[in-house]
């Protein structure tokens, strides 16, 4: 689970780098890395699902993530041909959601250690959602939030990576 975590890191940083240099507009660079975000995050639940199966943990909360994923991914494609505001609020009710699966997610597997990065994660992401939410009805919404809020959402996997323990190679 460690090289998944370092991935995922890795993969949000580049991610935020290159939406905080698209954001201005919503080109076809910015809807399909948009769109391609929860596409990512689908694939790392099949990944997370595969490695929890084999160390007997509960699967159930990561399959609702993958739904919620794809159907946000589906989300975003469409409202990015509406404008900003249609994604920050479709992004919003996904991180509200997803950060209530990774609050799930990260309680019961709170035994492996680093965990608490994602619970802390969880909490800030369902907060966040809100708050893209509430920028959507404003003058002058941007997608630059989503970038920092990508960028965070990478440093608690680093986090929880450097500090899980148990088997060697997770």
């Amino acid at each position: 689970m460690r090289k998944l975590y370092f991935l995922r890191f890795g993969f949000a940083a580049v991610w935020a780098a290159l939406l905080f240099a698209t954001a201005d507009t919503l080109g076809a660079l910015t809807a399909t890395l948009l769109v391609i975000y929860p596409l990512f995050d689908v694939a790392c639940a099949v990944v997370d699902i595969r490695a929890a199966r084999t160390n007997g943990q509960p699967v159930r909360a990561l399959y609702a993530n993958i739904a919620l994923s794809a159907l946000t991914g589906i989300g975003l494609a469409v409202a990015a041909t509406s404008g900003i505001p249609a994604v920050l609020r479709v992004w919003g009710a996904w991180a509200i959601t997803a950060g209530i699966v990774q609050l799930v997610v990260g309680i019961a597997r709170r035994h492996l250690g680093g965990q608490w990065a994602m619970i802390a994660s969880g909490g800030i992401s369902t907060l966040a959602g809100a708050s893209f939410i509430a920028q959507a009805g404003k003058d002058g919404a941007s997608l630059t939030s989503l970038a920092g809020y990508a960028f965070l959402g990478g440093v608690f996997f680093l986090v929880s990576a450097l500090r899980l323990r148990g088997e060697p190679g997770r």
